[in-house]
Formats: structure tokens, sequence, C-alpha cells
């Protein structure tokens, strides 16, 4: 279609549907009637007698209402799927030609984005969403949650993680009637209407904002961190602030999964250990606190912190010299190594993928 026709196409669907109020109550009227005189039109609805005849016509013009010239002139109704099909077809058309035309957004243009639009903002909670290869930390209210059911079963079905937290706590669904095990592998309540809306994929991809950017409020934004390692921050802050203070469990996924497994969150990987026991491998992908350098570290785990708080946890590995070397989370200070990906296995260290 060349530009010129679907910029016609555009302008005739826009047409079609450019109806006023009159026009609008008329025509729902005659519909349900199928036929009408034009002071029946005006005694079952608010369109003042001289405007009737006027109304009508519009509506005859557009292809929706059959005029029959008589004593008094009557009103007949159309069948909407014949009176629409020109217009389904074109909007078909139409839609086609829009997303030929439609270049998807890059994501790797910004690192940090502010998005203000209720759509924007949920169109990048599915993304961050569905994008999650191995680890969602997400806190959504209610609605949203029902809202991303599907997407997050499917997660749940491909081996991501995913820590749940549903806020406010009052507003959660009953366990008893809602299958928190099957959208997440842990899921929390957090009280109160001031916790945030955000969503972490591996570590690095994450959406963040406000509860009152998804209602009817003018004072609304969400910040983008598109694989940037600013990203953490909204990592840490669900690890630490938020997931600590959700004290009431919704459900826990009891199945045993397999090894080896991959993390972002050192808090989660040195849980699972705790809560799995026996003999652990790593690999570790990270940077050396000191020098700020990447540095990856393959050998048996030694030991395992975490305190009961869950807002501090490290582990220590054997590397292949022999050495202990300390690993933290990001950010990470008083351990040797920083780490940014987690390779966990049973019976050796695994195998990076490139």
């Amino acid at each position: 279609m060349a530009s010129d026709e679907l910029r016609s196409t555009v302008e005739r669907v826009g047409d079609r549907f450019n109806l006023g109020e009159y026009e609008i109550d008329a025509y729902l009227t005659v519909l349900e009637q199928g036929q009408l005189t034009a002071s029946e039109i005006s005694d079952r609805t608010e369109i003042p007698q001289p405007r009737v005849y006027d109304t009508v016509r519009s509506l005859s013009d557009r292809g929706l209402v059959e005029l029959r010239e008589s004593r008094p002139m009557k009103v007949v109704a159309l069948d909407p799927g014949d009176a629409f099909d020109d217009v389904q077809e074109s909007l078909a058309q139409m839609i086609d030609e829009l997303e030929a035309r439609y270049t998807a957004p890059a994501r790797d243009t910004e690192a940090v984005s502010l998005v203000k639009s209720r759509s924007t903002i949920l169109r990048y909670l599915e993304e961050v969403i569905t994008d999650a290869e191995y680890e969602l930390s997400l806190s959504l209210t209610p609605d949203l949650l029902v809202r991303f059911e599907s997407e997050l079963e499917a997660a749940v079905d491909d081996g991501v993680s995913v820590d749940l937290i549903v806020t406010p706590a009052s507003e959660a669904p009953d366990p008893a009637e809602f299958d928190y095990e099957a959208v997440a592998t842990t899921a929390r309540a957090r009280r109160g209407i001031t916790t945030p809306v955000l969503a972490v994929a591996d570590g690095n991809y994450s959406i963040y904002a406000t509860q009152d950017a998804l209602r009817d409020d003018q004072d609304r934004y969400g910040v983008i961190f598109n694989r940037s390692a600013l990203g953490f921050l909204v990592s840490g802050f669900f690890g630490t602030v938020l997931w600590t203070t959700a004290e009431r469990t919704l459900g826990e996924d009891s199945s045993v999964r397999s090894y080896p497994r991959k993390y972002a969150s050192i808090r989660r990987c040195v849980k699972d250990l705790i809560d799995e026991g026996g003999e652990f491998y790593a690999t570790i992908e990270g940077r050396d606190v000191e020098l700020g350098e990447p540095r990856v570290v393959r050998g048996r785990v030694l030991d395992v912190s975490f305190e009961v708080s869950e807002e501090v946890a490290s582990l220590t590995l054997a590397d292949e010299s022999g050495n202990e070397v300390t690993v933290g989370g990001r950010v990470a200070a008083l351990e040797d190594l920083e780490s940014h990906e987690i390779h966990i296995g049973r019976h050796e260290p695994p195998t990076i993928e490139e």
C-alpha cells in the first residue's frame, strides 16, 4: 500500500467513527428497535426534535442506517456486520501496513530511560517478565499479578526462579484461592501502598514505578534500567529493603530443582545452598573488588554466610589453586569478588556457555 493510499485509509476509518453524541444515541436506539420514526427517536433519546433529521441523515451518509422516505420518514437499522464490513477490511489492511512500517525501539540505545505513560510502564513490565532467563524479582499489585499470571506461569515452567512480592498485603489473593506456586518460587505479601511496583530480570534488566503511576495520577513515572550497571540498584533495593520486610509468606515451591543452576542474586544462591545442603561447586563471573578488573573464579564452596535478616549474604570458595576467595554481591566491599553471575553445580564447577 502506497503512502497516499495508507493515509486515505486512515482518514476513511477515522471519518467513519467520528460520531457525535447525538449520532451515537440515535444509532444505538435504532439498532435496539430495528425501525423508528424521527419523533420516536426524539422520544427515546435526549436529541431535540429539530436535530433528529440532520442526525439520522448523517448516519445514513455513513451507511449505518437506511432512510425510507414515507410519511412519516422511517429510519431502519442495517446489519452492523454489513455496515462495518468495509471498515473492518480497511482497518485490517491499515494495521498490517502500520505494523510493517513500525520499527521496534532499540532497547540498547538508552541505558536508563524515564517513561510516564501507564501503557508503556505495563509494556515494559511484561517485557522484563518474559525476558528473564533464570532469575526474576517482582513487586506487583494484586491486579498486576492477575494481569501477568500467564507470563509468570510460563517463566516458572521454563525454570526461572521467581521471588514475588504482592502489595498491599491486605488485598493479596488468599493462598487458598490462588495458586502462588504456579507463578513464583517464593511469594510474600508486604503491607501498605508505599511499596513500589518493580521487576528485575537476571539482575540487570529492570523497571521501577510507583503504584500511583498505574492509577489515574498525573505525577506518574517509571524508570527503565536496560542492561545497565545501575540495574543492580533496583535488585539490591528489592533484596535488602522490600523482601526482608515482606513478612507474610503466601506460597513457596517445595519441589527440588536440578543442578547446575544460575543466579544473579547471591542472597537467593546462598539461601538455596543452606536449604538443600551438601557439597557444592561454583563458577563465578564478577569483578575484583580492589582492582576493578573482570574476574572468573572456579572452585569448591567452602563456607556460606547468611544473616537471618537476609540483608547480608556471601560465600567462600577454594579456587583451582587452593586459595580461598570470598564472594559478595553487587557493590561488595568486604569480600574479594563482586559477583555478577553465579553458576552452581553439585559435582564440579559448571562450564560457562560462551
